[in-house]
């Protein structure tokens, strides 16, 4: 595990993930007190990588669930392989008869088939799902809940329990406890409000959009070989797209998008041609389009009002 605040944010920055100091101590203390993390905040903003980063980070495996609409407990938990357990029925049946040989009764000739109960009711015939396989995995996990927020009411009662005992129950197999308590982080886009009780059971941790200096931070991290002059006016830009009403907010991961297509296109400078035929990278919607290039001509003017340029004296290749 980690020995501190400080040892968190070192590990996560060797995996390149730029960990604030609050972040950092929900962490520490998520790992020292083995509970649950909450990770709430708008999507785009590192919610499922910081999970990943954590796994990577203590060596442990990662077990994702990704929630839906409609998720329930068997798709979540495990399947019972009822075709696979017939399969084994209808191939050892001449064993079954021997078994069955000199049987006095049917009394006891289903005390002969109980007491191989065993055969046919075990672990073979069980089909994990992520939930099951953090519980009974071999070494320590990483147990991420993406999006808990898409899941059904019902669906999150049920991880109550889990989240309470990490154990669950087979009815053919009986009760299964985790063999290692796995480190378990919920994500979720607040597309619906948490139950009161499944917040009393987390560590809660939101993540907002960064400030300028610490998204310019993150790319030029995550895209050390874009220009820094490119990486600054992507992040100006990108920081003013998320204060207009769009019908999807930029997320870092766009920011990057974006910075990689523009400096995968040799783009040095937002006073570009090929900036608009890249817009798609970072806004999802036509509205959204229009809207980001109407803030991208007025972006230009500015900077070239800055440089002290006159306003009709090159081409607006915005346009």
């Amino acid at each position: 595990m980690f020995s501190s605040i400080e040892d968190v944010i070192e590990r996560f920055a060797k995996n390149n993930y730029i960990a604030s100091r609050r972040i950092a101590t929900v962490i520490y203390l998520a790992s020292e007190l083995g509970k649950p993390i909450l990770v709430e905040g708008p999507a785009g903003v590192g919610k499922t990588d910081l999970a990943k980063v954590l796994a990577a980070s203590l060596g442990f495996d990662m077990i994702r669930l990704q929630c839906y609409e409609g998720l329930d407990e068997g798709k979540a938990l495990y399947e019972w392989e009822y075709a696979k357990q017939l399969l084994y029925t209808q191939i050892l049946k001449d064993k079954i008869s021997e078994v069955l040989v000199g049987a006095k009764g049917l009394t006891e000739a289903v005390d002969r088939i109980a007491a191989q109960d065993e055969v046919f009711f075990s672990e073979r015939f069980v089909l994990p799902r992520p939930l099951l396989k953090a519980i009974s995995s071999e070494q320590p996990s990483v147990l991420l809940i993406d999006e808990i927020d898409k899941a059904d009411a019902e669906f999150e009662a049920f991880l109550l329990e889990l989240l309470s005992d990490f154990q669950v129950t087979v009815p053919e197999l009986g009760t299964l406890k985790a063999k290692h308590i796995p480190l378990v982080v919920l994500t979720s886009n607040n597309a619906r409000e948490m139950s009161d009780a499944l917040k009393r059971r987390c560590l809660h941790l939101y993540i907002d959009f960064p400030d300028r200096a610490q998204e310019l931070a993150i790319v030029k991290l995550k895209v050390p070989e874009a220009a820094i002059k490119l990486a600054e006016e992507v992040v100006t830009v990108v920081q003013s797209l998320r204060k207009l009403d769009l019908k999807k907010t930029p997320g870092i991961s766009e920011t990057l998008d974006w910075v990689k297509a523009l400096t995968l296109l040799n783009v040095n400078s937002l006073d570009q041609e090929l900036v608009t035929e890249t817009l798609d990278t970072i806004v999802k919607y036509e509205g959204d389009v229009r809207k980001a290039q109407e803030e991208l001509k007025d972006y230009v003017r500015r900077v070239r009002a800055r440089r002290g340029t006159e306003a009709g004296s090159d081409k607006d290749l915005l346009n």
